[in-house]
């Protein structure tokens, strides 16, 4: 482990820096052309103020995908939380052994499936998760301030035409 002297975030925000996503004086080429080079300076930015936003609870984007998802599908399975995040089941199993380490979410013994377990909110996970969701619902009002309404819809609709 560094030195606490040494020691320097990963994240631009984390180190006081602002990510810069167009720099005046420097030619991108066909990066300006690209859609997915135009999504991925937009979600740079995304992310940093989602991290900041929600420093208070140490949510990621994946944390809070999670937690809604197991707060809204009663007794959703790891697996099917897996299937639906695109990750591997590994991952899923990280992911809810640090919610369920942060008190938010456990593990029951699914009904149909002795083998498997269902995901389930703790009342201090739901709590949580009520904050956390209008948190994070600003922070969405917050990157989206320079849409209206239609055009958030129609970006929103543009997105998932993706892929």
């Amino acid at each position: 482990m560094p030195k606490a002297s040494s020691f320097r975030p990963r994240r631009p925000l984390a180190r006081g820096e602002h990510f810069d996503p167009h720099v005046a004086g420097i030619e991108y080429g066909a990066l300006d052309s690209l859609v997915g080079y135009a999504i991925r300076r937009a979600q740079i930015l995304i992310y940093e103020d989602f991290l900041a936003a929600l420093e208070p609870w140490d949510i990621t984007p994946q944390r809070f995908s999670a937690l809604t998802l197991i707060a809204a599908n009663a007794r959703l399975k790891l697996t099917e939380l897996a299937r639906i995040l695109g990750i591997a089941r590994s991952g899923a199993v990280q992911l809810v052994d640090h919610l369920q380490a942060m008190g938010y979410v456990t593990r029951q013994e699914a009904v149909q499936d002795k083998r498997a377990y269902s995901l389930v909110l703790t009342p201090a996970g739901r709590r949580a998760h009520a904050d956390i969701t209008k948190a994070v619902q600003a922070h969405d009002q917050r990157i989206s301030a320079q849409l209206s309404a239609s055009e958030r819809t129609r970006l929103i609709a543009l997105l998932g035409r993706l892929g």
